[in-house]
């Protein structure tokens, strides 16, 4: 799998799935998920989990984890795709859920694996009432797909007639749950009968559209952008660069960067940082350190999160930027180090021999250098202009100004190696023992 196109195109591709009437799934991107999954099912269900994926495109993921068959998967990937399952039907709005629900009857898939995720959404979803107040038809016709129409309809018989535990309840419909005793109402209400005819229709009740689970969590960005207020470890490295107190500045500081690096696994390889140090990107005004800040923030959180990080700074350093900015140099400076990855931080000013950059990238693969590059964009806000700031457009360049970037920025960067792909497969698992924790907190809510 390429795994930083398929994470670009989880970002970034944003089309529904939809079911015309009598029609078959309109999927346009199936072939590419098929491959991704045919790939290595564990790790391509993860990546549905990397900060900044679509809900559309996480929606695919589950249908395609959902649809598969399992057979030959060892117990713990099954158990990370049931986890993973549970989390995305939880973490999705239940609108985009139903719709891989009825795709998977339309495909005819009802491995148990999907029976269990279908039943546990139907029956179990913290919004469960609402959800079936509000879609009751096409929740039933997933109800009957998963348990087949006859055992499902010979569990309501038995529930209507009070049966809360039989053998037969249990082997048919319980075993597949977390929560059992929370079935039979919602059973009933399934099955609920229609209005008798002649009746005034009710007003449909909405359905809800928040998911139960937070995947990402809305980040809250300044109206106004200052130097000061783009995270901690930035801010406090400006009141550093303008002169404050150093001794609590940078007790401040390392404690700052320990909060920060906590949220990563360890990065088993070597990154060479190519760190633009020149006059532009120190600015000046109310902007000055503001950028030059924040690509020094990065430089030290890599510092806290990698085995090994080769520095080159180019056009100054940290404290004296100064002169002109010779990436095309600095690159192959770092590429000396013998690293597993280039990272090139720079605002995109490149003052000293334009187009420089560009023509020693496209000389690399040319002389046998595989070693990826990527370019990390140092901004001022997400309104920068980029116009005359891309030294090298054919590299994969990605944006940040602010410290909570870092969350999808080193997914990003470590993802264009191969050491890269240990570090996102033990990031993502993290990220999903969290979340599932999370998901057993609702349900246990449920049980109470």
């Amino acid at each position: 799998m390429d795994t930083p196109t398929f994470l670009a195109h989880l970002q970034t591709h944003d089309t529904a799935l939809t079911l015309p009437r009598g029609g078959t799934l309109r999927w346009d991107d199936a072939d590419l998920h098929r491959a991704a999954h045919a790939a290595g099912p564990e790790y391509y269900a993860l990546l549905a989990l990397a900060p900044g994926a679509l809900p559309w495109q996480r929606a695919r993921v589950l249908l395609q984890t959902l649809a598969a068959s399992q057979a030959g998967l060892d117990d713990a990937t099954r158990d990370t795709l049931a986890r993973l399952a549970r989390v995305l039907t939880l973490a999705l709005p239940p609108a985009h859920v139903i719709t891989v629900l009825l795709a998977l009857r339309r495909l005819r898939a009802n491995h148990k694996h999907t029976t269990r995720t279908v039943l546990r959404f139907v029956l179990e979803h913290p919004d469960a009432d609402a959800l079936i107040a509000a879609r009751r038809p096409a929740l039933l016709d997933c109800f009957e797909h998963a348990l087949g129409k006859t055992a499902a309809r010979g569990c309501a018989r038995r529930i209507d007639d009070g049966d809360t535990g039989s053998d037969y309840l249990r082997r048919r419909l319980l075993r597949f749950l977390a929560v059992p005793a929370a079935a039979p109402a919602r059973v009933q209400a399934l099955y609920a009968p229609a209005p008798a005819a002649g009746t005034a229709p009710c007003a449909a009740p909405s359905l809800p559209d928040r998911p139960a689970l937070v995947l990402d969590a809305a980040r809250e960005r300044p109206a106004t952008v200052t130097a000061t207020n783009r995270g901690d470890i930035a801010a406090t490295l400006v009141h550093l660069y303008r002169g404050g107190p150093a001794a609590d500045l940078h007790a401040a500081l390392g404690r700052h960067l320990d909060d920060a690096a906590r949220a990563f696994p360890r990065f088993a390889g070597t990154v060479a940082l190519v760190l633009d140090a020149s006059a532009s990107m120190r600015g000046y005004g109310e902007r000055e350190w503001a950028v030059l800040s924040q690509a020094a923030a990065l430089r030290m959180l890599l510092s806290q999160v990698c085995d090994r990080l080769e520095v080159v700074e180019v056009g100054g350093d940290e404290r004296a930027p100064r002169g002109a900015t010779d990436l095309a140099a600095g690159v192959v400076d770092a590429l000396g180090t013998g690293p597993d990855l280039v990272a090139v931080v720079s605002d995109g000013y490149e003052n000293r021999f334009p187009g420089d950059l560009a023509r020693v990238t496209a000389t690399l693969p040319r002389v046998g250098v595989t070693t990826p590059v990527v370019f990390c964009h140092a901004l001022f806000s997400a309104a920068d202009d980029l116009a005359l700031r891309r030294p090298d457009p054919s590299l994969p360049q990605r944006g940040f100004w602010h410290q909570d970037d870092f969350t999808a920025l080193l997914p990003w960067m470590f993802a264009h190696c191969d050491a890269g792909r240990p570090w996102l497969d033990a990031a993502l698992h993290a990220r999903l023992d969290v979340l599932d924790r999370r998901a057993a907190d609702l349900t246990t809510a449920l049980a109470a």
